[in-house]
């Protein structure tokens, strides 16, 4: 019941920390670019680590559940219905174009004549890199590299991705507000009802105090008049920076004209309900019965605790946290078969998909810029 709690309370942390730490990671890169032409060599440069990690993150869904579940649980992986499959494949790509519906939407037509399929590609090799890079930082860097190369500067690049997190912030809030009172008017027969019901309840206290901070606090760590020995000066202009980084990524977003707002925002819920649709399929699959809702804060909570895992994609941690939400409902094997059935399609089908692109896209960016130096030493 403590470690439900405790998943519950980190996910609104987890969601300010991971908009924090990608918008940074973002406007670094931007940073980056401006200032040397040998970025993208840099950035693109592989390393022995990276292929052990991504190795690792592979085969943790698959040593969990032979760990968890044994050969039972394999068992009902191999015969998981071929029709439950193939629509959480659909799912899938549905929310492959709808992210790449969104970015046109985004860039409107900024970044020269970009059709549907130029703007899937950039999503499946963004996605390929965040799902490749431990915290998902080489996502956004390649979003940035790759509009870079249609002539869209890295500034607007960054204004981009800010309102696309802007969304994805808007959206988690509105769903925990809508959590918090479906668990609180309705009798869900959840696991550890009461438990969730006021961890939900502290939550969206917890989103409120995060909101009041973003506000008031960047002007506090600024003014010269409050002196603290902690933070220091340097950690309070740090921290200031990227509060109001975050809280620009809102108010970009709600500034936009109101039918593009509605647009995108109408995507961004398509989105989700979709992505967060397919561990409730896994479920049924694997002959399981849960809660449609359940599965859905289930993932909040593993976007919580794969913050925790160093390798890419939050692999073990999220499929820990995931497994243990489940058990409650259905049997070990059960459970462990629907976590692996709902990574392959998650995760993995984003690696498989997006690689080729993303290998693609890098060796034109490579080629073009040796190509453009020997240009400009003529």
């Amino acid at each position: 019941m403590r470690a439900a709690m405790w998943s519950a309370i980190s996910t609104g942390m987890a969601l300010c920390i991971h908009c924090l730490s990608t918008i940074n990671t973002f406007v670094t890169a931007a940073n980056r670019m401006h200032s040397t032409n040998s970025t993208s060599r840099q950035l693109l440069r592989w390393r022995p680590i990276h292929g052990v990690m991504i190795a690792l993150a592979l085969i943790a869904p698959l040593v969990l559940t032979a760990w968890l579940g044994g050969a039972e649980a394999l068992q009902r992986v191999r015969h998981f219905p071929l029709e439950l499959l193939l629509l959480m494949l659909l799912l899938a790509f549905l929310c492959w174009n709808l992210n790449a519906m969104r970015m046109r939407l985004m860039l409107g037509g900024r970044a020269g004549r970009l059709g549907q399929r130029g703007a899937l590609g950039i999503e499946l090799a963004s996605k390929f890199a965040l799902c490749a890079t431990p915290g998902g930082s080489g996502g956004p860097v390649t979003l940035l590299m790759l509009l870079a190369q249609r002539g869209f500067p890295p500034a607007k690049g960054a204004a981009v991705f800010l309102i696309d997190q802007g969304c994805d912030l808007l959206f988690f809030l509105a769903m925990l507000s809508g959590l918090v009172l479906f668990s609180l008017l309705i009798d869900t027969q959840w696991p550890h009802q009461s438990l969730v019901q006021w961890a939900l309840v502290g939550l969206a206290l917890m989103a409120t105090v995060v909101i009041v901070v973003m506000h008031y606090l960047p002007g506090l760590l600024r003014s010269t008049s409050v002196n603290t020995p902690w933070p220091s000066q340097y950690r309070r202009r740090w921290l200031a920076r990227r509060l109001l980084r975050c809280r620009h990524a809102l108010k970009v977003t709600l500034e936009l004209p109101r039918a593009t707002l509605i647009a995108m925002m109408l995507l961004t819920t398509a989105h989700w309900l979709m992505r967060y649709s397919l561990l409730y399929l896994a479920v049924l699959g694997v002959g399981g019965h849960a809660d449609w809702m359940w599965t859905f804060l289930t993932q909040m909570l593993a976007m919580a605790a794969s913050q925790l895992s160093f390798l890419p994609g939050g692999a073990g941690a999220a499929e820990v946290g995931v497994g243990s939400l489940l058990l409650p409902l259905m049997e070990r094997e059960q459970a462990a078969a629907a976590v692996l059935v709902w990574r392959l399609v998650s995760y993995h089908l984003y690696l498989a998909a997006g690689a080729p692109l993303f290998v693609l896209y890098s060796y034109r960016m490579l080629r073009r810029s040796p190509a453009r130096q020997t240009c400009k030493n003529e």
